[in-house]
């Protein structure tokens, strides 16, 4: 695999010099479809940090079923899918350690944070089909998105200005009983602008227990209110039910992979999810040198989920605010660029559980019974931020930021009294993270950059409470330094696009949840963990002919995290120098897209994961695999008014047996064997019908 890695290097850098001296020699350069995307995300609370877009030219590489997928085609970014449920990304490897979801990074929805109190994020909750882009921000220097360890994950819906009045809906079928359909309608004019989508998907899935069903609506509008004034308003809901089959063993991997864990399936276990997110924004342009964008949002979630130890129920009240002022100033003859803002979230999380009497139940799957606990949780938490860039030279920029981070918990035991009564709270100390960003343009078309910023990790909600559903006042927040160097690089014709990262990243006071019931956890600060790695993106278009296109890519991720210090006291087991749990050390994403200049095209995909360490004594590893996709498509204006797409494609052309998503340091309950695998789906196929009618 070493030998493999060195050669796409040296091919990608050798190729990307013969490219720059044949681009000289090119008169025509055939560009794909330009769709321009007017967002909500504040640019300036980026400014000259690198951050990595994905839109519609790497949606079409996949299932619209398949948000996983695309998201995977990012270097230095993992992302684990038990099922179209349970998903975790991780961000080079920051994150790897979460038993379920995804936290360590912060979520955006239209530059609304939608990430919980504690940190945790649902992807599964959005509808790829309502998505324009996703932006990505790799570790903490996104100072005004968080400056969380992971970095954040902004999703773009569908904000198209001066486009047509349409209706569109696009139909998709497929193996494991798939069916998906959304209906889109857009209208503009000079003072307005609305998208309303709908959407309703079921499957059956790939193994039992596994159907998933998801009914959900997005409204996106914005009013101009005058020229220097806009009012935005976004209404995005999702209901969906999915059972859970859950993972299982090594032995029940190698005899059946289509099988649901035992007591899963007993109990016919599933979750089923209520999702509200209602934001209202407003942008206003003081003049050419001010802007400021404000919006205020609320959220709700109602969450039910019957499982074989317990049924919990639970729902989230959330609430916040956003404000990001930009502009610049004259000063010395340059133009000096600042922001300043601050976002405040609250939630209300309330929860219990009752006991599952499936086992009474005849068969018939899980059966509420007494309560077990009753609780809630307030959760706050404020980040103000502020950033400065200066050019010091035509070349030379840099930029100064600086996060400040308050969070705090107040836990309440609604079901026990007198001394058994658990309340308590927690009020972290604020943390102060500054940022340096260095940019310094070596040509007009390639860019040096060097980062050094801090970031943090609030504990999640198990890492917080003891077994005994206790406030733990040992557990703090990890924090860490990001050193990042890289460079951006693209040919003057703009046929090839080459981004090269390098990154160490310290983190301390880990955090580790030990498992030791079937829902309870001991959470505490372990010790000390080194990222580092390298992040590879590359990209070549090929004019074969006037008609036809080829478009090469590699992505590339090499991941060398390990422990630092970290000693488990109660199992006497050092584990400083290990490779850090539930990370492949090599990615790699490569493909072809092809178009043919008349609506046809052809898309291949590879995906390679090296096998991951599942125990913090690496004693047991995930084994390594390929997938091999393949997606053709077909786009024709068959009336003056409609537009045809057909697509058709084939995921796991090779009927690869492999785990989609592990669990690390599975434990083993009642003399079973513990359940590390979730099995990834056979080879399956889909298709679908798209139209678009102009009105």
């Amino acid at each position: 695999m070493k030998k493999s890695i060195l050669f796409i290097l040296l091919f990608v850098f050798a190729f990307s010099v013969r490219a720059q001296i044949k681009s000289v020699k090119d008169s025509v350069t055939i560009l794909d479809e330009v769709i321009l995307i007017d967002t909500l995300t504040a640019k300036n609370a980026i400014g000259i940090i690198p951050s990595q877009i994905i839109g519609a030219n790497v949606f079409k590489n996949y299932s619209p079923v398949d948000f996983i997928s695309s998201i995977n085609q990012i270097s230095g970014v993992y992302a684990l899918s038990g099922a179209l449920n349970t998903n975790r990304i991780t961000i080079r490897g920051v994150g790897s350690r979460t038993a379920f979801g995804t936290d360590k990074l912060r979520l955006y929805y239209n530059n609304i944070p939608v990430t919980n109190g504690t940190g945790f994020s649902t992807i599964e909750a959005y509808d790829l089909e309502n998505l324009t882009s996703v932006e990505i921000i790799k570790g903490p220097k996104g100072t005004g998105f968080g400056t969380n360890l992971g970095g954040s994950i902004i999703l773009n819906t569908k904000q198209l200005s001066s486009q047509p009045t349409k209706l569109t809906n696009s139909s998709t079928i497929g193996s494991y009983g798939l069916f998906k359909n959304s209906l889109g309608f857009t209208h503009s004019q000079d003072d307005f602008y609305m998208t309303l989508q709908y959407g309703h998907m079921e499957i059956d899935g790939y193994r039992e227990n596994n159907r998933f069903e998801r009914d959900g609506f997005l409204l996106n509008s914005i009013f101009k209110l005058s020229e220097k004034s806009e009012l935005g308003l976004l209404v995005n809901h999702i209901d969906y039910s999915a059972q859970i089959a859950s993972s299982i063993s090594q032995a029940d991997f190698d005899e059946d992979p289509t099988q649901a864990a035992f007591t899963w399936k007993a109990s016919q276990g599933y979750e089923d999810n209520n999702y509200s997110l209602i934001g209202l924004s407003h942008t206003y342009k003081a003049s050419t040198k001010l802007k400021n964008t404000t919006s205020l949002f609320y959220t709700y979630l109602d969450h039910y989920e019957p499982r074989p130890f317990n049924i919990l129920d639970e729902y989230t009240n959330g609430y916040g605010l956003r404000t990001l002022f930009s502009g610049n100033l004259n000063i010395s003859e340059n133009l000096l660029s600042y922001t300043i803002g601050g976002e405040l979230y609250k939630d209300e999380y309330a929860w219990g559980t009752f006991q599952n009497l499936y086992e009474e139940n005849n068969g018939n799957g899980s059966l509420q019974g007494d309560r077990l606990s009753k609780n809630k949780e307030f959760r706050s938490q404020v980040n103000s931020f502020a950033t400065i860039s200066y050019p010091f030279t035509t070349k030379l920029t840099a930029q100064l930021g600086l996060n400040v981070n308050k969070t705090q918990y107040d836990f309440r035991d609604l079901f026990n009294s007198g001394g058994t009564n658990t309340s308590a709270n927690r009020n972290f100390k604020a943390l102060f993270l500054p940022s340096l960003d260095v940019n310094y343009s070596i040509t007009a078309t390639s860019q040096l950059y060097a980062n050094i910023s801090r970031g943090f990790s609030n504990p999640s909600l198990e890492e917080t409470l003891t077994p005994d559903g206790i406030i733990n006042p040992d557990i703090a927040q990890e924090t860490g330094t990001n050193y990042e160097v890289g460079i951006e690089h693209k040919s003057k014709d703009e046929r090839m696009k080459l981004d090269i990262a390098f990154y160490l990243m310290p983190i301390k006071n880990l955090l580790v949840a030990k498992r030791v019931g079937d829902d309870q956890y001991i959470g505490r600060n372990a010790g000390k963990t080194k990222h580092q790695g390298i992040d590879l993106d590359w990209n070549y278009k090929f004019n074969i002919s006037n008609k036809i296109i080829l478009t090469p890519f590699i992505s590339y991720t090499f991941n060398n995290h390990s422990f630092v210090e970290f000693i488990d006291e109660e199992a006497n087991e050092d584990y400083s120098g290990n490779s850090l749990t539930g990370v492949p050390k090599h990615k790699l994403n490569t493909g072809l897209q092809t178009t043919f200049g008349n609506g046809l095209y052809a898309n291949i995909t590879h995906q390679f994961i090296d096998e991951i360490p599942l125990t913090d004594g690496n004693t047991l590893y995930s084994k390594s695999f390929n997938l091999l996709n393949v997606k053709l498509g077909y786009k024709k204006q068959i009336l003056e008014n409609l537009l045809l797409g057909l697509d058709f494609g084939i995921n796991n052309l090779t009927d690869t047996k492999y785990a989609q998503s592990v669990l690390i340091n599975a434990s083993s309950f009642g003399g079973n064997a513990p359940r590390y695998f979730y099995p990834g789906n056979n080879i399956n196929y889909y298709g679908s019908l798209k139209l678009s009618y102009t009105l």
